[in-house]
């Protein structure tokens, strides 16, 4: 009875999470997106960064004492820090998902940390309770995009880039699809022209390794060789890439858990295994500047260092309330450095608010390309915030969801939350269930003013009534026309 009941519900979970809705066919990024006439300026070669899980405390630049990142902290003093920077998501697949095409990822249907899609029994066991748990009312488990990786209609960093004559690369964790299962998914078909790493989360098994379309192993049994097995390709993939600009995605598997880290660097930090991972990551990138200097390109390559969302069980938040998987600013509010030398000035500091969707339109600015004509881009150019001092941000709003829910919104200096996750891997409880809410953060909606507390301490919502209602009818607006037109096609 127990195994039918597990079928039965697995097999409710496939119907529930099967997709929906309509598609149009993939596009061509040249049908709609145009080069600039003429060209003064050659494109430089871009690199970007994206640790997995680490917090906005954790390196040194941000005020981190206990693991040492003198490589990354560089970046700061070469180049810019961000202090008030946002991944798109509190969580890996939709932040991944918005940083590489511009675009919320409700707008996508990729609200959740993909599974693999032949999963082990655990976790099939997982996703099936979850989904007999939300049936009963107990949790929230959405299932509202319910995509299963990244649409071939989606324009891509590296699709776009290659529009301008850039190589494109990638190292490390997927997470945007299952192309073990599935060829369809392999970030080859979205725009990369080189590929080295694994499908997915360090804690999802088996945990394949690849090389382009080519299984290396059918599971990484020992993840402390990762770190160095991304730094020997990358290098590779620079080397080879002389000549042309290039665009390298390099996406770390830690300090996301279960924790590995090589033998020269375990037990090393005073921050434990995180600690451990996060040095090794530090010594990677000294590696990929060194090669810079080598080649003799630094001055001609903008690096970008990152997170794609706050701390999970370990790692620091810093001063934020919250955490992975939460709205608070610690679950989405992420380092963000940035070096390009002779246009990025040394030792600046922003404190403009920005989101990693802005990368898209950024560096498609820096190639001379237009954004496409045929859908909607949420994220903005930002280069004025990388070059110009005292350059004010783009935005006059961030949406913060989770699990494709929208539960707030930023504008200014006022962050209004609606509704709240409080995630308890791997079921997060029910934000409806007003007694929950309730005992751990007070009755909701909450307004906090960001620039007298930005660790979102005092509730505001009884004192700024009108700032309530105001951004409370933003979301609805937002909510309407995303109803309207889910995928932000234009006619």
């Amino acid at each position: 009875m127990k195994l039918a009941a597990l079928t039965l519900t697995l097999a409710l979970v496939s119907t529930a999470c099967a997709r929906t809705d309509d598609q149009p066919p993939p596009v061509d990024p040249r049908s709609v997106i145009e080069k600039a006439a003429s060209r003064t300026a050659v494109p430089p070669n871009i690199i970007v960064i994206v640790a997995d899980d680490l917090g906005y405390g954790d390196l040194g630049s941000y005020g981190g004492q206990s693991i040492e990142t003198p490589h990354i902290d560089s970046l700061a003093t070469d180049g810019i820090r961000f202090t008030d920077f946002h991944s798109s998501d509190s969580v890996c697949t939709p932040s991944r998902a918005g940083l590489l095409t511009g675009r919320y990822p409700a707008r996508m249907g990729l609200d959740v940390p993909l599974m693999p899609e032949e999963m082990s029994l655990g976790h099939s066991f997982t996703v099936a309770f979850g989904y007999l748990m939300g049936k009963l009312g107990f949790i929230d488990i959405a299932t509202k995009g319910a995509a299963t990786g990244l649409h071939q209609n989606e324009i891509t960093l590296p699709e776009a880039l290659r529009l301008a004559g850039y190589a494109t690369g990638m190292v490390g964790k997927w997470h945007l699809g299952d192309f073990a299962t599935n060829p369809a998914h392999n970030p080859l078909e979205h725009g990369f022209d080189f590929y080295f790493g694994v499908p997915y989360s360090n804690d999802m098994h088996p945990l394949p390794l690849y090389r382009d379309r080519e299984e290396l192993l059918p599971n990484v049994d020992d993840q402390s060789i990762l770190t160095k097995r991304y730094t020997e390709e990358a290098l590779r993939f620079i080397d080879s890439s002389r000549g042309a600009p290039f665009f390298l995605y390099f996406a770390h598997t830690f300090p996301h858990r279960p924790l590995f880290a090589s033998e020269r660097f375990a037990k090393r930090s005073e921050g434990g295994t995180f600690g451990d991972t996060v040095e090794e990551i530090d010594w990677s990138v000294g590696e990929l500047l060194a090669a810079l200097e080598q080649h003799d390109i630094a001055d001609n390559t903008l690096v970008v260092f990152t997170s794609d969302n706050g701390p999970w069980y370990q790692g620091s938040p810093g001063s934020f309330r919250g955490r992975k998987g939460q709205s608070y600013e610690g679950g989405h509010r992420v380092p963000f450095l940035a070096r390009w030398p002779g246009q990025i000035k040394a030792g600046t500091l922003s404190g403009e608010p920005a989101i990693n969707l802005d990368l898209f339109p950024t560096f498609l600015a820096l190639a001379g390309l237009s954004l496409p004509n045929d859908r909607s881009i949420d994220g903005a150019n930002i280069l004025d915030l990388l070059r110009v001092e005292g350059a004010t941000s783009p935005h006059d709003t961030l949406y913060f969801y989770h699990q494709g829910e929208l539960e707030g919104v930023r504008s200014g200096k006022w962050k209004y939350l609606r509704s709240i996750n409080h995630y308890v891997w791997p079921l997060p409880l029910n934000k409806k269930a007003g007694r929950i809410s309730e005992h751990t953060t007070g009755p909701l909606p909450l307004l906090f003013n960001l620039e007298l507390d930005p660790g979102e301490s005092y509730d505001l919502s009884a004192k700024h009534p009108d700032t309530v209602s105001q951004l409370a009818e933003q979301m609805t607006t937002w909510e309407t026309s995303l109803a309207a037109n889910p995928k932000g096609w234009k006619q």
